[in-house]
């Protein structure tokens, strides 16, 4: 048996300053897949919703449409960036009587594993669309995602997006038509930086971002103790210490707490640590004893059964599980 994982004073000692942007500092996109495509009106592309992935559209030059779902189609063009989070099928299209090809249908040319390039169309008015798949990779990912509208439209030319989007757009256009030797790398990594930036961007701007889990990451009581779970997950947390974090009564700061983020502190801790012991067994090859000692299990047993109180399978499943879709 382990000792306990007592919190690390020093560690919570360190300045907190906004809880939310210490979050955000750590969001990045794993599993990206994206296609460059060249269209001439009349073209139509129909592509099919990826549950639990985000797909984004960035309008390279001309304009058209976008449908998600069934929605109401979006006009787009050059500059515009719409991110679609809950993996629904779109739709893109230069007019609605164009005809929609599928997938299997485009003549699709595979640069890499994750870069594609297509090139088609009935030679009209061109359109550069850039399309992508993505994953938040961040524990705190699924409480975030469960947060965000189902589809975010980012205009980087408006005066206050900044000059640095709208020149790293530019740039994402000139590697996307020159298409040099290491460009696909330059795109994707730049396309990574555009999406997380529209996230942020919506965390900024919309008052639908001040409420529930995001909102208590911006109280400076609730804040500070979510941090500090988030810093030393595998500490033997207690109610109390928690509390004495926020600066609170344990009373309190259970009652804030719950009512701010919708679950109790501990609750909310145990879902933390698997959504991290999830990652790991997703990138990793750690035994799962090891990575049940590192998030503060003092048994592998009680590691599987938190696991699949959350999950819904055992920790052996979820990473043969995930072993497989990767292949």
């Amino acid at each position: 048996m382990t000792e306990p994982h007592v919190p690390d004073p020093s560690l919570l000692a360190q300045p907190i300053g906004d809880p939310l942007g210490e979050i955000l500092h750590l969001l990045k996109l794993t599993g990206t897949f994206y296609c460059q495509s060249r269209l001439s009106a009349p073209w139509g592309i129909a592509i099919p919703g990826f549950p639990d992935v985000m797909s984004f559209v960035v309008v390279i030059g001309g304009r058209g449409w976008l449908q998600v779902g069934e929605e109401t189609p979006l006009a787009i063009q050059k500059g515009d960036l719409v991110l679609m989070t809950k993996g629904a099928p779109i739709s893109l299209f230069s007019d609605p009587d164009a005809r929609l090809m599928t997938l299997e249908e485009l003549p699709i040319r595979k640069v890499t594993d994750l870069y594609e390039t297509v090139e088609f169309g009935g030679g009209g008015e061109a359109c550069s669309i850039m399309y992508g798949l993505a994953r938040l990779d961040h524990a705190s990912s699924p409480m975030l995602m469960a947060l965000l509208p189902d589809v975010l439209k980012i205009d980087p030319w408006e005066e206050d997006a900044g000059s640095w989007l709208q020149g790293t757009l530019q740039f994402i256009a000139r590697e996307a038509r020159e298409l040099r030797p290491g460009g696909e790398t330059v795109i994707t990594r730049l396309a990574d930086v555009v999406v997380i930036e529209a996230i942020r961007r919506w965390l900024n701007r919309s008052p639908d971002a001040d409420k529930g889990w995001l909102k208590a990451a911006r109280d400076p009581q609730i804040g500070r103790a979510i941090v500090a779970i988030h810093r030393d997950p595998a500490a033997d947390w207690t109610l109390a210490a928690l509390a004495q974090v926020a600066g609170m009564s344990r009373s309190a700061f259970a009652a804030r707490f719950t009512n701010l983020v919708g679950t109790p502190a501990m609750q909310y801790l145990a879902e933390w640590r698997m959504n991290l012991a999830r990652r790991r067994l997703r990138e990793t090859s750690l035994p799962i004893g090891t990575i049940a000692a590192d998030l503060g299990y003092q048994s592998e047993p009680a590691f599987n059964r938190a696991f699949k109180r959350v999950f819904g399978t055992p920790p052996g499943q979820a990473r043969r599980v995930s072993q497989e879709v990767q292949r």
